[in-house]
């Protein structure tokens, strides 16, 4: 078992492996976060340099609705921002980037909204 994990270790940490698609590498909210009720900036960094104008975010609020979001215009390249007005409850943004080698990723960062 030990020579089967260092082989998923070593193939894992390729640099071809890695640098194929965009990867979320933070993100304001952070995923699972607890954040206060009102207007809320969302911001998503990635690995690699994002096209932003067709890439996408949306939101999927607490009665599961889906509300696309603008993507700020500026900014650095491998980062995407927004914003929103957000009430108690639990809420994803689903991402969809397109990263500029032309492959395209998709993930989601849940949280949960609280009352202040």
């Amino acid at each position: 078992m030990t020579k089967t994990l260092t082989a998923l270790l070593v193939a894992l940490s390729l640099p071809g492996v890695a640098s194929a698609h965009a990867i979320l590498i933070d993100s304001t909210p952070a995923i699972r976060a607890s954040i206060p009720a009102g207007h809320e900036a969302v911001t998503l960094k990635f690995n690699s340099r994002i096209d932003r104008e067709r890439s996408r975010l949306t939101l999927i609020g607490p009665d599961k609705s889906e509300t696309r979001l603008p993507v700020g215009p500026n900014g650095p390249p491998d980062v995407m921002t927004t914003s929103s007005d957000l009430a108690p409850g639990a809420y994803t943004v689903r991402w969809q980037v397109l990263a500029v080698d032309g492959h395209i990723t998709r993930g989601d960062v849940p949280f949960t909204v609280v009352a202040p």
